[in-house]
């Protein structure tokens, strides 16, 4: 899977179903270039198209369940690398990143209302 897919799957798991337009400005890709993507992730069963309640003009891109399951195994799967990596630091070392941890929150912050812009 492409690192743009799966950017684009965490932004659906995080922010909710959302416009092909909105993903592909989230993303940094073109339209075309995220429909492109929607339709290979929807083959593959990992999201679906459904229409907006509020707009019925609108389609909008929802996680499906296998999808879903995806960014978990996926973030699991980053979670347990750096379990085991941490495990091989020293004391003083797990300290430091323990220390760093507010930053690196705020950090993540910041760059999640970037990558998410302006909400619908």
């Amino acid at each position: 899977m492409s690192l743009t897919s799966a950017a684009t799957l965490a932004t659906l798991e995080r922010t909710g179903p959302r416009r092909i337009t909105d993903l592909a400005a989230v993303e940094g890709v073109t339209q075309p270039a995220m429909t492109a993507l929607v339709r290979v992730m929807e083959e593959s069963g990992l999201v679906e198209r459904r229409g907006d309640a509020s707009d019925k003009r609108v389609t909008l891109v929802c996680l499906t369940e296998a999808g879903a399951s995806y960014v978990r195994t996926r973030r699991q799967a980053g979670v347990q690398a750096f379990e085991r990596l941490i495990g091989e630091l020293t004391g003083d070392e797990v300290e430091s990143l323990l220390a760093a941890l507010p930053a690196l929150k705020h950090l993540a912050e910041l760059e999640s209302q970037d990558r998410e812009g302006p909400k619908r």
